[in-house]
């Protein structure tokens, strides 16, 4: 999958918000808040199990499609809402192995995005992240015209419909989520 995938951490506030919905931000939050994602195409991702346990939320109506395992609330990633942009970004916390495993596998992550919303010091990776939405975007027109988009666990085949019924915030949850007064 290396050539399919991108590495970051993300550090918005919709990925911090994710994770305190799920009720164990550490799992997935490092110490600046940023988010571990493995950006692929929902193609490589295959659920040898569990699939039934798949359950998805909304930060809003018009948000990503963010997914995770019902029976213990693990992050596993986002998607956007049409399964004809063929994209998941993959949540580390979910994935087997340890760091230097990953690092081995789908080289070391590069790239930090929106910095801004870190808790601390975290320097923007500006090439590094051009560089990524290029591959990204490389990936997803690839899959598209193969036909790729088709092939993910995350929609019921044939359809746009998500394989479970998201749960979208209120504003105000999500407002609080996010930390917003």
């Amino acid at each position: 999958m290396s050539g399919a995938a991108s590495r970051s951490v993300c550090y918005c506030r919709d990925c911090q918000a994710f994770a305190r919905y799920l009720g164990e931000p550490a799992r997935a939050l490092n110490a600046q808040g940023g988010t571990a994602i493995v950006a692929t195409l929902p193609a490589h991702i295959h659920l040898t199990r569990g699939a039934e346990r798949l359950a998805c939320m909304r930060l809003s109506d018009k948000g990503m499609l963010r997914w995770y395992a019902s029976c213990c609330r693990t992050p596993i990633g986002n998607t956007p809402p049409d399964p004809g942009f063929p994209f998941v970004g993959l949540v580390e916390a979910c994935l087997p192995g340890a760091p230097k495993e990953l690092d081995e596998a789908l080289g070391p992550t590069r790239v930090a995005l929106n910095t801004a919303s870190a808790n601390g010091n975290v320097a923007p990776t500006r090439s590094a992240t051009l560089l990524a939405i290029l591959k990204i975007m490389r990936n997803v027109l690839g899959a598209r015209l193969r036909g790729g988009h088709r092939q993910t666990p995350f929609f019921r085949p044939g359809t746009a419909e998500p394989v479970a019924t998201p749960h979208v915030l209120k504003p105000d949850e999500h407002r609080a989520l996010r930390g917003d007064a």
